[in-house]
């Protein structure tokens, strides 16, 4: 049975990474006749300008200026790690635009404080070192790092390894701009099972399951579903969108196409993620344990 409730999805990727990394969901989508928008973020396209110069509100003006070019009402923003603060700042300032907001494994944002502040001092401290020492840009994680317990094959985290870029450090050192809170916001969580030690939860993230207008859904695999379990997601977000919509979603179909790791296009991106968050010391989000 093919899903009558057709959405436009506006895909937000994570440290590193452009459109491309959300390929295969996007083929998904699309097949069930979803209109889908991936997003390249400002300073992620390779051999792009200045990235060093971006900074936080440069990247919500890409994906608002996504929405409004594109006449979209209703969307569905769908934000990978880093993604999410920029989603939840978009759906806080244009909330005429975003019905329903989904953060897959990934960071919110706070109002005054920038990504680098979920992590412990000492390793935001390294971090900005880091940055400062690349020229302005975090450098991506090696291999070992994006692969360790993440469910992916081991083609697919060395494609992958290969074709992140440096993340321009002032979206991450920065503070955002939050107007109200996030928690009346529409949104759905989802936690990838493999990604975290003893599946807990940063406080700030499972501070959200009492918030009436939130809702949570879990994968068994690791932190890029969009690439070790790109149906699974989409049936997530199938159901969310038809949730949002207040109809009920029929069974997401399709079989991955192609291999977004390996092309060296970017069919779909607009404008111009991470390590493990547990188990790389200097990868996307800190265990829960060290917030």
């Amino acid at each position: 049975m093919i899903d009558t409730v057709k959405r436009d999805f506006v895909l937000i990727p994570g440290l590193w990474a452009g459109a491309w990394i959300w390929d295969r969901v996007t083929g998904l989508l699309r097949g069930l006749g979803h209109r889908v928008r991936p997003v390249t973020l400002s300073g992620l396209a390779p051999g792009e300008g200045d990235p060093a110069g971006t900074g936080p509100a440069d990247h919500v003006d890409d994906v608002v200026r996504v929405l409004k070019d594109g006449g979209l009402r209703d969307a569905v923003l769908v934000a990978h790690c880093y993604g999410g603060v920029v989603a939840g700042q978009v759906a806080d300032r244009e909330p005429g635009l975003v019905a329903h907001t989904v953060f897959v494994e990934a960071f919110l944002p706070h109002d005054g404080r920038s990504v680098l502040h979920a992590f412990p001092e000492r390793v935001r401290a390294e971090e900005l070192r880091l940055i400062a020492e690349s020229g302005g840009l975090w450098p991506p994680p090696h291999v070992s790092e994006v692969a360790e317990g993440q469910d992916l094959s081991e083609e697919d985290a060395r494609r992958l390894a290969g074709r992140l870029v440096g993340h321009p450090g002032r979206t991450v050192s920065e503070p955002v701009t939050l107007r109200s809170p996030l928690s009346a916001r529409r949104a759905t969580y989802v936690v990838c099972a493999r990604d975290h030690f003893g599946e807990r939860l940063p406080p700030d993230v499972e501070a959200m399951r009492d918030a009436p207008a939130w809702s949570f859904r879990t994968l068994d695999t690791g932190h890029w579903p969009m690439l070790s379990a790109p149906a699974e997601l989409v049936a997530v977000l199938t159901e969310v969108a038809a949730e949002a919509a207040g109809e009920t979603p029929g069974a997401a179909a399709g079989a991955p196409p192609g291999d977004p790791v390996a092309s060296g296009e970017a069919p779909g991106a607009v404008a111009g993620t991470p390590g493990d968050p547990v188990a790389s010391g200097r990868a996307a989000r800190p265990a829960a344990e060290e917030r």
